[in-house]
């Protein structure tokens, strides 16, 4: 154990929201009160925005009731950005917030571009002679960061999202009569591991039930085998249940569609469009029904169809980030591993920031099928532990009730930032 470090840590979020985000949050939170070093214990609000202009909360001062609470509420408590840190002030102006509030533990949730930024703001401080310890937090629905074995909040997703399938193709079984495509498109970006998660609504012992077909962004698209894929299931079905991820792309790379020709602050396309897309074709090739559906954010806020595992798994990274800080180490991320046994154990470790940042994780060839639109027993080894167990949600007068951060404010000393 290295010696200790003593002053006051940050923790802020980062990125799209998950069902979990909260609850490694308050796993961070929770870790770090136990720790004598660590003074004093704030959030910054709206993430690194909210560092540049010094917008920082108590997280000591919230009562233990709310920390608790967070653990079954969804989205950003901190709030969150995406905003890219540019130019030289930028950072600058990051490290002078550090050093006035005497910030020496860092912990970001957040994923590729979040770690990324976390780095580059370790490696400043060690460049400008300020001993502090950085320490990201796993987090993105996508799965999609390199040297975890799996993400916080892929695990609820894929939970509601294949409930959303079993549901939706009851409704699709009443309606019709070999003439009905139904789309679901699904989040993911280039990754298609929430569309391959959707392979778990499949009743085991019927390999005909819905989705029927999952279309991969790492599995190139074709208008014809589309086409041929869905004329094959409407002989034998009376509707056609399709996944598709929002990244699809052709054999030359292109997107299938995207909602505009933008880009966020970290040069992502803004993808969306893949579903109505296919429905549309479906309808105008072979003069049927075609019906698309885009969850949206909703699939990242369900929080009352999340998955208790990666619940308990998000708490967990939190808590080791805030131990390994405090055990000496730096520029690192939690990363989750699976303990070498029969029976389903997660545990954490840490990977170098540099090895994460801006890196992409995409499927397995061999887990995928060879008709390329369903997936192997590979992959329902690897998913279906992550899916597992109910989070309580506390409900009154019929609806999900959630908590609030009060939010009180630490003051500022700094002009603001222009």
């Amino acid at each position: 154990m290295s010696e200790q470090l003593i002053g006051n840590c940050l923790i802020a979020q980062s990125g799209g929201p998950t069902t979990v985000i909260n609850a490694s949050l308050a796993g961070a939170v929770s870790e770090a009160l136990n720790h004598e070093c660590i003074e004093e214990v704030y959030g910054g609000l709206n993430g690194i925005l909210g560092i540049l202009n010094e917008d920082l909360i108590d997280l000591a001062e919230e009562s233990q009731q709310t920390i608790r609470g967070l653990r079954s509420t969804p989205a950003s408590a901190l709030g969150t950005c995406r905003f890219k840190l540019k130019q030289s002030q930028d950072y600058d102006r990051v490290l002078e917030v550090f050093k006035t509030h005497n910030i020496r533990y860092f912990f970001y949730i957040g994923g590729n571009d979040s770690q990324d930024s976390a780095n580059k703001i370790s490696k400043l401080a060690q460049e400008r002679g300020w001993e502090m310890r950085v320490i990201g937090i796993p987090k993105t629905v996508d799965n999609d960061l390199v040297s975890t074995d799996h993400c916080p909040g892929y695990g609820s997703i894929i939970k509601y999202i294949s409930t959303l399938v079993r549901e939706t193709a009851q409704d699709n079984a009443g309606m019709g009569r070999h003439d009905l495509v139904y789309v679901l498109e699904v989040m993911g970006r280039n990754a298609g591991w929430i569309a391959a998660g959707t392979s778990l609504a499949k009743h085991r012992d019927d390999p005909n039930s819905p989705p029927h077909l999952i279309y991969l962004p790492e599995v190139p698209f074709s208008e014809e085998k589309y086409i041929e894929d869905v004329k094959k299931v409407l002989q034998k079905e009376k509707y056609c249940f399709v996944v598709t991820g929002e990244g699809l792309v052709d054999e030359n790379g292109n997107y299938i569609s995207t909602t505009n020709s933008s880009a966020d602050a970290f040069g992502h396309s803004q993808l969306g469009g893949a579903g109505e897309y296919l429905a549309n074709l479906a309808e105008e090739r072979l003069g049927v029904k075609g019906r698309f559906a885009r969850p949206g954010h909703t699939q990242r806020a369900a929080v009352h169809c999340s998955s208790q595992t990666d619940n308990d798994e998000a708490f967990m990274a939190g808590e080791a980030a805030v131990q390994a800080a405090v055990n000496g180490e730096t520029d690192k991320m939690v990363i989750l591993t699976r303990a070498e046994s029969d029976q389903y154990k997660c545990e954490t470790s840490l990977s170098p920031l540099e090895e994460i940042a801006n890196g992409v994780k995409t499927l397995p060839a061999n887990w995928i099928n060879e008709d390329g639109v369903s997936m192997n027993f590979n992959f329902f080894r690897y998913a279906n532990p992550l899916i597992q167990g109910e989070v309580q949600v506390p409900f009154e007068k019929g609806l999900p009730q959630f908590v609030k951060l009060s939010g009180n404010r630490v003051a500022k000393k700094l002009p603001a930032y222009q």
